[in-house]
């Protein structure tokens, strides 16, 4: 497949203008409720949590509270773990995932840790179930200072205090058989560029600093995790979505360069979690428990290897 054609927007060879934005705009569809799914788990945790606005999103009529949820005992002399979710709103285990950590587990970093989750970086794409926001934009490639990306903008914002001393960031993805079927056309339809189909990967895999890797940690997670779903294997290549393995279920990413979410802070460990739903081994909720084991031994890795 050396073209675009198929996709149903755009000329191909040409990028998107306004029109074709405008176009793809109107057929975006709400399948879900952002309040109903978020906010009210949110409001849930207040009782333990302190719940924090952080900004707001204004799409046409629509009105979105971004929130997220911070350590109540907060003491500047315990380490920060940061936990982001719904980067891509399609992918839904790191919402929930996110959100089943706190309500299970979160008490259990009290005095030991500060904590600060955003457990829905982007609530119109969850509602939507899809990567962009309606200016298809990704956020994940434009977590910078006055992003063009709402989204972005807002959670840079609220994590530069922590910049420097943060000393975890795990962000929660998913990898799903719509990157393929689209995603990646519409994003080489978007930027007039031939679309190259790559495979899949069946399995949970992690995304390391190309530039500040930390295998040891990372295999931390794998080892965690894979006692509750299964670990990505290799392509023919050797490679998962065209990326050399690190270590057996670990690929590496400039991710500053990339200006990804998991490089807003420069914290020691980072990483980025790929689970996959689509999988016929796994199940939704092994989804969010893949995603919540990844948190906790995450956590305590770094709580563990803080002074290392």
């Amino acid at each position: 497949m050396n073209d675009q054609a198929f996709y149903p927007i755009g000329t191909p060879g040409q990028p998107w203008g306004a029109a074709e934005r405008a176009e793809w705009l109107g057929r975006q569809v709400k399948h879900r409720s952002y309040a109903d799914d978020v906010l009210s788990v949110v409001d849930r945790l207040r009782d333990a949590f302190d719940v924090v606005p952080y900004g707001a999103l204004t799409y046409g009529a629509e009105h979105y509270p971004l929130l997220a949820v911070r350590s109540r005992d907060w003491r500047d002399d315990l380490p920060v773990l940061i936990v982001t979710g719904g980067v891509h709103g399609y992918e839904t285990s790191g919402v929930h995932g996110a959100l089943q950590f706190l309500e299970q587990h979160g008490h259990d970093y009290a005095g030991r840790a500060n904590l600060l989750v955003v457990p829905c970086v982007s609530p119109w794409g969850y509602e939507r179930i899809h990567r962009w926001n309606p200016d298809a934009l990704d956020p994940n490639r434009n977590f910078t200072k006055h992003s063009p990306a709402g989204e972005s903008a807002a959670l840079v914002d609220l994590l530069e205090p922590l910049r420097d001393i943060a000393l975890l960031h795990i962000d929660l993805h998913e990898t799903t058989d719509s990157d393929e079927s689209e995603f990646r056309p519409a994003l080489a339809a978007r930027d007039g560029k031939p679309f190259e189909p790559d495979i899949v990967p069946d399995g949970f895999y992690l995304v390391d600093d190309a530039d500040h890797p930390q295998p040891a940690f990372q295999q931390a997670v794998i080892d965690a995790v894979a006692k509750v779903t299964h670990i990505a294997p290799a392509d023919a290549r050797g490679e998962i979505i065209g990326s050399p393995l690190l270590l057996p279920g670990v690929i590496k990413f400039p991710v500053k360069q990339w200006n990804l979410c998991a490089g807003i802070t420069n914290a020691r460990y980072a990483t980025t979690t790929e689970v996959y739903p689509d999988s016929p081994r796994a199940t939704p909720q092994q989804c969010n428990d893949a995603q919540v084991a990844a948190i906790r031994s995450a956590m305590d890795y770094a709580l563990a290897h803080r002074n290392g």
